[in-house]
């Protein structure tokens, strides 16, 4: 299936483009974010709020609605509203629209979020995992687009890890929804446990939790004093401060980042030995350390993918893939692209892989 264009699928569903609207949800474990977005202006407006775990997903869902309900009145005037898109952290089982043991969601097992969402508010509601609508901004309006490329995988880094697929210009869901969950792959078999349950998995070993994590087991083993002047400063443990300490010369914070780069290499190779796609993108908010974590991830990926030996930019094999090779970058649209995946979902998804034909 060759690339197909916001353009041409709204000139399928017969709408004026300019009279276009939709809702775009990024439902994360610690924030809520809800953009009213047109294809011809982008985002119109978008507002945050905390997400209020301890409250229940009732009260979550009941924040979530309200705030889609007023942007939908203060926008939607001479609009046609083309369906609201919401990404959420998973397991995610489709199409029925209920979580499963989400890791960053506890307590909202069996949780039928895409029902609560319709009954509210009484208009089409799609739901994906939040790193497929992230992987689908990548591919629809950044780098799949600019690479011209129909298949490509994404591993976002944030809380936890997600993982999105597009293979031939579809989204991948796997036979219940729940295709994609390389976060739960594991890299370490003797690692953290995590929370669904495995110990070592990605999500442990290269979230910014796990990059914190780290930074407190080094401290309590009586090392890292630069780590441990930074938590007790005010300034905190983060991933962020983290890499700041690591950009300042920090070798202890230059070890966790090098390590998490070899993590990232080694779930890495895997998935390229598998898929011979011709794009990965790392995305979240610890792929903007993408200095940090590079090196250890190519050096991984050098050593343990053959594929990718043969098929990295440059090499003889590369010379007939898209975009060059298979190339591995960070993403394009940055922290942007869960909810810009939120928002064109609408109008982007045709029946998805999982629907009967």
């Amino acid at each position: 299936m060759s690339h197909l264009p916001l353009s041409a699928v709204i000139a399928k569903m017969a709408l004026d483009k300019s009279k276009v609207l939709t809702i775009g949800v990024d439902l994360g474990g610690t924030s809520l974010r809800i953009a009213a977005y047109t294809p011809n202006d982008g985002v119109l407006e978008s507002v945050s709020l905390r997400t209020r775990l301890e409250a229940g997903p009732l009260a979550v869902v009941d924040d979530m609605c309200d705030a889609i309900l007023k942007l939908l009145a203060k926008h939607s005037k001479g609009r046609e509203c083309a369906g609201i898109g919401v990404g959420s952290p998973g397991p995610l089982e489709l199409p029925a629209g209920r979580l499963h043991h989400p890791p960053n969601l506890p307590g909202w097992d069996g949780f039928p979020l895409l029902a609560e969402m319709e009954k509210r508010l009484e208009r089409p509601v799609i739901l994906e995992s939040d790193a497929n609508a992230a992987v689908l901004a990548e591919y629809e309006l950044g780098l799949g687009k600019e690479l011209g490329v129909d298949s490509m995988c994404m591993l976002t880094l944030g809380t936890g890890v997600g993982n999105g697929i597009i293979f031939e210009g579809k989204l991948w869901h796997g036979s219940a929804g729940m295709g994609g969950e390389a976060g739960h792959v594991t890299v370490n078999p003797d690692g953290a446990l995590c929370g669904c349950g495995n110990h070592g998995c990605l999500e442990t070993c290269a979230s910014a939790t796990a990059l914190v994590n780290a930074a407190e087991r080094m401290i309590s083993s009586g090392k890292a004093q630069g780590l441990a002047k930074l938590k007790a400063n005010g300034v905190g443990l983060t991933a962020q401060s983290i890499s700041e300490a690591a950009k300042a010369g920090d070798a202890d914070a230059k070890e966790i980042y090098s390590e998490t780069g070899r993590y990232l290499g080694i779930c890495l190779a895997g998935l390229i030995n598998i898929f011979n796609f011709p794009l990965y993108v790392i995305g979240g908010g610890v792929a903007n350390s993408w200095d940090l974590l590079s090196p250890s991830l190519f050096k991984e990926l050098e050593r343990r993918s053959y594929v990718y030996a043969l098929t990295a930019p440059g090499k003889a094999a590369a010379s007939g893939m898209p975009g060059g090779g298979t190339q591995v970058l960070p993403a394009r649209l940055g922290a942007e692209a869960g909810l810009m995946g939120a928002c064109i979902l609408p109008v982007y998804s045709s029946k998805p892989t999982w629907a009967s034909a």
